[in-house]
């Protein structure tokens, strides 16, 4: 049942990373603008992501959260610095905004169900 779990988990965060990125590129490329609908739908899709792709298993939950918590930290200083490489660098801003959409609600769900774990009396 665990490698069952792993792999639910594993095609999530795929699918998710590739939504995101479809909707970062679809975003700059075809609407131009903000839209609130596309933000909306990495958040729920985050948080899906976060409840399905970490069991119990406090090791798995470790790893998740330092990748993310590295991937949100890089991405949101690394922005300031690739506005000033051109219209790629927006791109990549905007492809970077999506990710870091969809994977703050999935951090956070999974920290919240690691302190649960740790606290919760066995």
């Amino acid at each position: 049942m665990k490698s069952r779990e792993n792999l639910w988990g594993a095609w999530a965060v795929l699918l998710g990373v590739i939504v995101a990125v479809a909707f970062g590129v679809f975003q700059k490329t075809v609407l131009i603008s903000y839209n609130q609908w596309i933000y909306l739908t990495l958040a729920i899709l985050g948080t899906i992501i976060g409840i399905v792709s970490v069991g119990n298993d406090a090791k798995e939950s470790m790893t998740f959260l330092l990748a993310t918590v590295s991937l949100v930290i890089v991405s949101s200083m690394g922005q300031q610095r690739l506005i000033l490489v051109g219209d790629v660098g927006i791109l990549i801003v905007t492809i970077l905004n999506a990710l870091l959409t969809m994977f703050i609600p999935a951090t956070i769900i999974v920290a919240l169900k690691t302190v649960f774990s740790v606290a919760s009396v066995k």
